[in-house]
This record gives C-alpha cells, structure tokens and sequence, in this order.
C-alpha cells in the first residue's frame, strides 16, 4: 500500500512538472498573410501572428519618409478588437472631409486628399509613415471585417 502510495505521488509530481520543461522550448510563431494591401516599390500587407495561444495582428509598411533605404515598420495590433478599430477609423475617415484625423494611443491616420489622385490618407506611427489611396483602404477594411 505504501508502496502505491509513493508511485501516485511520483507520478502526480511529474505530470505537475510537464508544463515546465514543454515551455523551456521556443516556438515560432504561425504568419498567415491576410492581405497583400499594396504591392511594388511601397508595400503594405496585413499579417495575422499566433504564437501559442496569443493570435496577434500586424500592418507592415515601407516607410515612405525614408528615400536612400527599404525600411518596414510593423504597426502592432494586440487583439482583433483592436485591429477593427482601425477599420472604425478608416470607415469615419472616409465619411469625413480633408483634414480630418483618427488619432490613437500608438498612430493616427489623417484623411489627406489631393486634386487629381481623389481621396488619400497618412498613416502615421512612431518615426514611420505611408500614404494609401481609398481603394487600399477599402481593401484593408474588406480584410478586417471578414476576420
């Protein structure tokens, strides 16, 4: 019996020490491309990350203020509920006259339009930026709601 008994605590300590040693391992995390927003010299995708049981979203874009360099910011969004306010944004802006701006905690958008190319917007965040045109923000916006 006390035999037994000390297997089952040894057994129970083991599986108690499971999680542990499976956490010391590193895993990547799943990129699924959701949508190839802009394509060419200036692109800009949006990108879905899980890693575990974190799902994570992310804009990437090619700074368009940096000329003599290809640098890509990545625009981080923690949730899902985060990325459609992005779409809120988007969907008030284009409902909004020139001008206007949807600010955030980590970037802003302002509705920038211009003569002959129609209705156009800056996306701002941190150091980076990148203009879009409205068929780019359609498409990005199409993309959120489908999620």
């Amino acid at each position: 019996m006390r035999d037994s008994n000390h297997r089952m605590k040894k057994l129970l300590l083991s599986t108690l020490f499971l999680p542990f040693v499976g956490g010391l391992t590193r895993v990547d995390p799943s990129t699924t491309s959701l949508a190839e927003v802009r394509s060419g010299k200036w692109p800009i995708s949006l990108e879905r990350w899980i890693e575990r049981r974190d799902t994570s979203y992310v804009l990437l874009f090619r700074d368009q203020q940096v000329m003599n360099a290809e640098v890509i910011d990545t625009l981080p969004f923690e949730n899902l509920k985060q990325l459609r306010y992005l779409d809120q944004a988007l969907t008030s802006l284009k409902k909004a006259g020139n001008g206007e701006i949807a600010t955030f905690k980590e970037y802003s958008i302002k509705r920038t339009d211009k003569k002959f190319d129609g209705t156009s917007y800056l996306l701002r965040y941190q150091e980076g930026a990148t203009e879009f045109r409205q068929p780019e923000a359609d498409i990005l916006s199409a993309t959120i709601r489908k999620l």
